[in-house]
């Protein structure tokens, strides 16, 4: 059983992964400070809350997510006011209309402000061979 505060963070990011299903933006919007960092396979890039808002609407069409599941989820506090989560995603996802599953690693930096938690870094990077052997030449 987790302590109450890492519960807290757990479900925070279980909320952001539903608002992504439920393609509901702007619960995912009122989530993220002013400026994000996200880190994936696309690169690193800082995001404003409207940015995200255009990339939610540039994924309208060519990507859905259809259901998720998080596993191995850790929690650290490196100070009181910022949590640290970490975990393994299933992804179940439409990808240009055809079915796909993935699985990741993911981690997201919360910092509280104002008496609630915003995520203020995000990362990804799917499993499989470090060194990439197992993906098809570009």
């Amino acid at each position: 059983m987790a302590h109450a505060d890492e519960q807290e963070i757990i479900d925070l990011e279980q909320e952001f992964w539903r608002t992504i299903l439920e393609k509901d933006t702007e619960a995912s919007v009122a989530m993220l400070p002013d400026r994000s960092i996200v880190v994936g396979a696309q690169g690193a890039a800082v995001l404003t809350r409207d940015d995200y808002r255009r990339m939610a609407d540039q994924a309208e069409g060519s990507w859905k997510l259809n259901a998720f599941r998080l596993d191995d989820v850790s929690v650290i506090f490196p100070r009181e006011d910022v949590a640290v989560i970490a975990y393994t995603v299933t992804e179940e996802m439409e990808v240009e209309g055809e079915p796909l599953t993935i699985k990741a690693a993911d981690a997201t930096t919360w910092i509280r402000k104002d008496g609630g938690w915003l995520a203020s870094l995000h990362t990804e990077s799917v499993l499989g061979d470090p060194f990439g052997r197992d993906r098809k030449a570009a």
